[in-house]
C-alpha cells in the first residue's frame, strides 16, 4: 500500500538527502578507513569500528532510499529508528569529545544533530 501522498512536505526529500549523505561518509569508512581516519585527525585507527560504522551509515541510509516511496506507517518506523541512531551517535561523539577525541567530532555531532532535529520533527508531525 502506498499512501506516501499523505506525508508532511518534504519528508521524502529529507529522506534522499540522508541518503546521499550516508553514501559519501559510509562507503569511504567501510572501505578505505586508514586513508579517511588520518584525513579527519584520527588516530589511532581501528579498522573495525570504522567500518561497522560505514556499515551502519550505508544500511540506514539505503533504507532511505528504499523506503522513499513508502507508507505513512513504514514512515514512521523508519522516523523511530533515525531518532533513535541520531541520539545514540550524539551521545557516543559527545563521549568521545568529553575524552580528548579528535576534533573532527564535531562536525560530525553537528551533522548527527541537524538530522535529530529533522527527524524529531517529523516524527511529530505524523504521529
Amino acid at each position: 500500500m502506498n499512501n506516501s501522498s499523505s506525508l508532511p512536505a518534504g519528508l521524502r526529500t529529507w529522506f534522499v538527502i540522508h541518503f546521499v549523505i550516508d553514501m559519501l561518509v559510509g562507503i569511504p569508512l567501510l572501505f578505505f578507513p586508514e586513508v579517511i581516519m588520518p584525513l579527519l585527525g584520527w588516530s589511532p585507527i581501528d579498522p573495525i569500528a570504522s567500518r561497522i560504522v560505514g556499515a551502519a551509515l550505508m544500511g540506514i541510509g539505503i533504507e532511505s532510499w528504499i523506503g522513499r516511496n513508502a507508507s505513512l506507517d513504514v514512515y514512521r518506523a523508519m522516523l523511530n529508528l533515525k531518532v533513535i541512531w541520531s541520539s545514540s551517535a550524539m551521545l557516543a561523539i559527545g563521549l568521545g569529545l568529553w575524552q580528548g577525541g579528535a576534533s573532527a567530532g564535531w562536525l560530525f555531532l553537528a551533522v548527527f544533530f541537524i538530522f535529530w532535529v529533522v527527524w524529531v520533527y517529523y516524527r511529530n508531525k505524523i504521529n
